[in-house]
């Protein structure tokens, strides 16, 4: 049963090989103060600096660079780009790069003119936005966070080791992003396939609540399986257009916000990934795959029969003879055989994660209320710990 919502996404996209060209019209909207956010340099080594660079200069726009913006980006990377946006009276952030770029350029939009501390206001007390917003535009190098058409931003305050989410509202939307498939092929495998698995992780947190057999569910399904098929693809042939720009469309579609619509969502698989991306900087889209399958197989009980749909409708696993339960887990065994044909991360020890982190982790997570099962800190404790030693069995057991 679907549920009350208003769904408002303002955000203009240009899709293609093409789309850069639109960039030009894109500027004429704003003021003449161009805050160029991106982060380690690859822009400069693709040459989309350069074209960058000329285009503002061709629109004669004044041009103040924010280079590198971390995978996670911080709270001191945030404060600094606030004192450049207000020094250089900023009339708009452009943000070239991926998730972590765009996800920081949306939190400096609203930060840059708070009066007050921006962390405790936006991220510890979750307050409304009540101060001038710097329009914010994208062009994406990299995708799986879908961040260029949505208000989240993720920022991490290091001497706490807390890495905080807040979705602000359309206003904070961007207001444009020009996404060519192109520009993802100078990836490493590694932060390709982390996006991969990022924009799955993104799909099952919202399929995998108790707002069950909607429209959005059936969406959903066909979106894992065009993502799964993709994937694969990409995988053996980096440069294989269809599969790259259906993986960037669908990275897109997955946190636009419309699947969420009238439905429950869950976000718990995020809130572990995250804390152990905290303590370690790991790549986001790996800690979610570190977590991913003792989370599930550790709610999967609670869930069963949407569990067991998944395993059909997506992986297509034969249900015929088998209980409930044989079927969902069969699914789950599909989804990691896929997981191990991309090469990611099933174990928090690979980033660093010793055993004695695991209980600081676990008291710094929060613990979400939108999925089948409301963890307890010593369920997040045995997850973690199944994470670390690679045995999800035994987690069916500890919680039931």
């Amino acid at each position: 049963m679907l549920g009350n919502f208003m769904y408002c996404n303002p955000t203009k996209i240009y899709f293609g090989e093409e789309s850069m060209n639109f960039l030009n019209d894109e500027l004429k909207n704003y003021g003449n103060n161009i805050l160029l956010v991106y982060g380690g340099g690859s822009i400069k080594k693709i040459g989309l600096y350069d074209e960058i660079i000329d285009i503002l200069n061709k629109c004669g726009k004044k041009v103040t660079e924010l280079p590198g913006v971390m995978p996670n980006p911080t709270l001191d990377k945030l404060y600094e780009g606030c004192e450049l946006a207000k020094n250089n009276d900023i009339d708009l952030i452009l943000a070239v790069g991926g998730g972590s770029v765009i996800d920081y350029s949306k939190a400096l939009s609203v930060a840059a003119h708070c009066e007050s501390d921006p962390w405790e206001k936006y991220y510890i007390n979750k307050e409304p936005v009540d101060n001038e917003i710097i329009p914010v535009g994208s062009i994406l190098t990299m995708v799986g966070t879908g961040s260029e058409m949505n208000g989240t931003a993720v920022i991490t305050k290091t001497d706490e080791k807390l890495k905080r989410g807040r979705t602000f509202d359309y206003k904070v939307y961007p207001k444009f992003a020009i996404m060519n498939p192109k520009l993802t092929y100078s990836l490493p495998r590694y932060q390709m396939v982390s996006g991969c698995f990022d924009i799955m992780a993104h799909i099952l947190e919202q399929y995998f609540t108790d707002t069950d057999d909607n429209t959005s569910d059936y969406i959903m399904e066909g979106m894992l399986r065009s993502l799964i098929h993709s994937s694969l693809i990409a995988n053996e042939n980096p440069e294989d257009y269809e599969a790259r720009s259906n993986i960037m469309w669908c990275a897109t579609w997955a946190l636009n916000t419309f699947i969420a619509m009238g439905k429950t969502t869950d976000w718990m698989m995020h809130m572990l990934g995250q804390q152990v991306g905290a303590f370690t900087n790991a790549t986001h889209g790996m800690t979610l795959s570190a977590v991913i399958l003792p989370y599930y197989r550790s709610i999967m009980k609670s869930g069963l029969g949407k569990f067991k749909r998944f395993a059909v409708n997506v992986w297509g696993v034969d249900a015929k003879g088998k209980t409930d339960y044989e079927v969902a887990m069969e699914g789950l065994d599909a989804m990691e055989e896929f997981m191990n044909k991309l090469g990611l991360v099933m174990s928090i020890k690979e980033f660093g994660v010793t055993e004695e982190m695991i209980p600081a982790i676990a008291d710094t997570c929060i613990i979400k209320t939108g999925g089948y099962k409301i963890l307890t800190r010593d369920e997040i404790v045995n997850i973690l710990n199944e994470s670390f030693h690679g045995t999800y069995e035994s987690v069916l057991e500890k919680i039931s």
